[in-house]
């Protein structure tokens, strides 16, 4: 069917649809069966068998799988039948491969989950009822409607459209934006760009709102159709996993250059090539830490899923790295910084506040609420007014003054709308008012009294003369002194729908609304300022209200600035970026003047979060390093070009995400210094053993596992770790800042340095203190033991940088099953003959168990003694 070539009526009717109910729910969703979702086919994913073959594609398990033929190949051909070694090895290896799967499961149900609550939605019609569902859902015939800032679910055909433009250029290229017409019939042949009468899938609605039926939805779309939108989009590593993936690289070229040492001198020394080619590839693959990425990986995954049931849902894994060093939030005051609980508490004319149940006020708000998309119900205390928050306000005041607010499209029928736009700052509707059409005007004061001719003055309009427009603008400023939201209301005689030029007005009044900031915003304020993040706010108020607001919040102090639009205007780049460190609020702004904000505030090397609703605020939510997207109030163009959306509108929400971020990154910190530190252990133990003359302290077998138990489960658990306290009291991450700075690297080492001198010392009292039981087997145990339990130990002192008796001792419960299981797990492999047999060890006696634990616990007593050392120093 050629949908632009027939009416909207007509393409109604094709699809067997209801223009006025729409779709049945039990007719969508027999459609949803048959036509599929509505969604564009994703890369297939690989299979779990796929993911798991993948895991060995990693250089050192390459090099293991050798290892493993080669020694079944000298097995077999000396004869000895010796597979125990080999086959322990290749196990240990498929069960971290298949670690590595569960991992990478784990972290994409993850982000599947996150992205399942940041999916678009769409308005459609069912059973004849507007409900918000998936966009997903949507299916041919279903009856959508639109307004400015939506995304297009679908291909649909317009049934009625009201001034609207979309931008299209996702489907043709073209930036400017396409004004649309419903009535127009265009020829067979009319190319998609021209086709005015329809609007496409993944385009965005940027003026007016529509009613459209749904002729093509999924792969059947016009987009579906374009090639290059079909690939699946690869989230890119974020900068820290990329840091690290190096990192881990240019540790495994060291791990094996000492590993080839160790080959040499094992072989020099006539040890055997096939061992000593055995331990000194079982070295580098547990010295090389390859799964730092992955470790990354999860532990963004988790902290984002802790961070979606605090109402911030992270849609870019790099914002969370980005949320920590945050330096500026520029934040919307209505309803982030405020309750966005509008009410009236003022109504003036030029001559001052009126009386709520005047007749003048009465009509300054009957004409308020017919100029206007609210919508009333229930009666009585159960009345509820939705909508715009100012809208409902106006809407409410003027029911609670006896207007029959519940019929005012009957009685006063609409016959034009021109939508709100943030460019204009008004909206204007046409309706029949007293038998005659009616053109009612309201929106931002200035704006208005610019457009008026007369002002009413006992019900009649007389001339706006300078000394009345200087009383209009004299009480606009005194309710803005007194932090109110101002709306005027003007009016003219029209000649109809088609007489609609926002011109020749006649000013009714002005009304004053309040929207309390919310109680907990002060308190995020001030921890904003303790943690060194300048908190900015951004409003399109004027800018007495703003700045009444962000004194009460603490945002604006003494010796600090506001600026309006216009004098921003007047500034270049260059002067706005000089300026705009002083400047705390920012009003009467466009969307397009927050890109400038953004961009200077960068120009001075600041982290900048911007907050965003409207779908001008896409380029500035982009333009920051973190743009925040308004769940509840904010448009789907918005939500996709944002980082992160808040399900909950807060600014309270945004500095609790900071803070979260800031744990995250820590709990990577811990990890991976937690991982580099154990692995320099085992390297430095290896070594220093080959160097000492000593043969190897541990086995490759023993290597193996202590690189599979008791590096993976500790390190995961430092992921789940509680934010510390006092994290708010830190200043901000340069980005400029490297991952290993304040001396990381060397706590790094001397920590490998310890665990190695342990380990060692172990094997060394296994092998000479306890007389006739001494033996390399009790030595080896030991060490094998020793580096365990210190690694385990290790772990316990990386989850925090206060003392443990601060941080709780018990308080992560994953490190508790971590520790408890690594610990069993170890001690299984001694005490069960047939572990001990495999692994290469003996039964130790209850003097080396203990000298075992007192070994394996100075890591944590060094720890635990220098974090109480410099908690003291603070305090002092």
């Amino acid at each position: 069917m050629v949908w632009h070539s027939i009416s909207g009526e007509q393409a109604a009717r094709e699809l067997k649809s209801d223009i006025n109910s729409g779709l049945s729910e039990h007719e969508a969703g027999k459609r949803l069966a048959s036509a599929g979702e509505n969604k564009l086919k994703d890369k297939k994913k690989p299979s779990v068998i796929r993911q798991f073959i993948a895991q060995f594609s990693d250089f050192c398990v390459i090099i293991l799988f050798i290892a493993c033929i080669i020694s079944f190949a000298t097995g077999i051909i000396e004869g000895k039948g010796d597979f125990v070694e080999p086959i322990v090895i290749l196990m240990i290896v498929i069960l971290n491969a298949a670690i590595g799967v569960f991992q990478e499961r784990r972290a994409e149900r993850a982000l599947e989950a996150l992205k399942k609550m940041s999916a678009p939605t769409a308005r459609v019609k069912r059973s004849g009822k507007i409900r918000r569902i998936p966009s997903s859902d949507i299916v041919p015939g279903d009856i959508i409607l639109l307004e400015s800032g939506d995304l297009v679910p679908a291909d649909a055909r317009l049934i009625s459209a009201n001034s609207l433009s979309v931008r299209e250029s996702a489907l043709t290229g073209e930036s400017e934006p396409s004004g649309k017409n419903a009535q127009v019939i265009l020829p067979d042949n009319c190319p998609p760009a021209d086709r005015k009468n329809m609007v496409f899938s993944s385009t965005t609605v940027i003026g007016g709102n529509c009613i459209a039926v749904v002729t093509e939805t999924g792969m059947n779309t016009h987009v579906g159709k374009i090639a290059h939108l079909l690939a699946a989009e690869k989230a890119p590593q974020t900068p820290l996993q990329q840091r690290l993936g190096k990192i881990g690289k240019a540790l495994g070229i060291g791990a094996i250059i000492i590993c080839a040492f160790v080959f040499i001198l094992g072989v020099v020394k006539k040890s055997g090539i096939l061992p000593s080619f055995m331990l000194s590839v079982s070295l580098a693959v547990a010295a090389i830490p390859e799964g730092l990425p992955a470790i990354v990986t999860i532990v963004l995954s988790m902290g984002v899923q802790r961070m979606a049931k605090s109402s911030a849902i992270i849609r870019h894994l790099p914002a969370v790295e980005t949320l920590g060093a945050a330096t500026v939030i520029c934040s919307d005051k209505t309803g982030t910084l405020t309750q966005n609980k509008m009410s009236v508490t003022q109504i003036r004319n030029l001559f001052g506040e009126l009386p709520h149940n005047s007749e003048e006020a009465r009509k300054i708000l009957l004409l308020g609420s017919l100029c206007s998309n609210s919508r009333a119900a229930g009666r009585g205390k159960t009345a509820s007014f939705s909508g715009d928050p100012t809208e409902a306000a106006i809407l409410a005041a003027a029911y609670e003054r006896g207007e029959k607010v519940f019929s005012l499209d009957r009685d006063y029928p609409r016959l034009h709308e021109t939508p709100f736009s943030s460019e204009r700052k008004s909206m204007s509707t046409v309706n029949m008012f007293q038998q005659k059409p009616m053109l009612i005007v309201k929106g931002a004061p200035d704006v208005i009294i610019a457009k008026c001719k007369f002002a009413a003055v006992n019900g009649a309009p007389v001339i706006m003369s300078a000394h009345r427009k200087r009383l209009i603008t004299e009480q606009n400023e005194s309710m803005a002194h007194e932090a109110l939201r101002v709306i005027a209301v003007a009016y003219r005689s029209s000649e109809g729908e088609n007489d609609f030029a926002e011109k020749d007005l006649v000013f009714a009044g002005l009304i004053g609304m309040a929207d309390p900031p919310r109680p907990e915003a002060a308190k995020a304020v001030m921890t904003c300022k303790r943690a060194g993040i300048i908190p900015v706010m951004i409003t399109g108020d004027h800018i007495s209200t703003a700045c009444a607001v962000a004194e009460k919040l603490g945002i604006l102090e003494s010796g600090q600035t506001a600026m309006t639009g216009s004098e921003l205007d007047a500034l270049s780049d260059s002067q706005l970026a000089e300026k705009i460190s002083d400047c705390r609020v920012f009003a009467r702004v466009s969307p397009e003047h927050k890109v400038r904000i953004v961009k200077a505030f960068r120009a001075r090397g600041e982290i900048v979060a911007m907050t965003g609703d409207g779908v001008n605020d896409a380029p500035a939510l982009k333009a920051a390093d973190i743009g925040c997207a308004m769940g509840k109030s904010g448009t789907e163009v918005a939500k996709s070009a944002a980082d992160m959306i808040l399900t909950d509108d807060n600014f309270a929400t945004i500095v609790k995400a900071v803070e979260q971020g800031r744990g995250i990154y820590d709990n990577i910190k811990k990890a991976v210094h937690f991982l580099l530190g154990t692995n320099i252990g085992e390297i430095l133990a290896v070594f220093a053993a080959s160097l000492l003359g000593f043969s190897p302290p541990l086995i490759p077998i023993q290597l193996l596992w202590v690189n599979l138990i008791t590096d993976s489960l500790p390190a995961m658990a430092l992921g789940t770790e509680k934010t510390e306290k006092g994290i708010m009291s830190r200043r901000p991450v340069s980005p400029s800042k490297g991952f290993f700075s304040d001396g990381m690297w060397i706590d790094i080492s001397l920590e490998g340095m310890i665990v190695g001198t342990l380990t060692i010392l172990a094997y060394s009292i296994g092998c000479l203190m306890f007389g006739a039981q001494s033996s390399i087997i009790l030595g080896r145990t030991m060490a094998f033991c020793t580096i365990s339990f210190c690694e385990i130990a290790h772990a316990v002192n990386m989850r925090s940088s206060l003392p443990l008796f601060k941080a709780g001792i018990f308080s992560n419960r994953m490190m508790n099953i971590a520790v408890a299981v690594c610990s069993a797990a170890q001690a299984g492999v001694v005490l069960i003959p047939q572990l001990a047999n495999v692994f290469g060890v003996t039964p130790l006696s209850p003097v080396q168990w203990l000298t075992v634990i007192a070994l394996a616990a100075v890591p944590l007593v060094v720890g635990e003694s220098g974090k109480t050392l410099c908690s003291i120093r603070r305090k002092y």
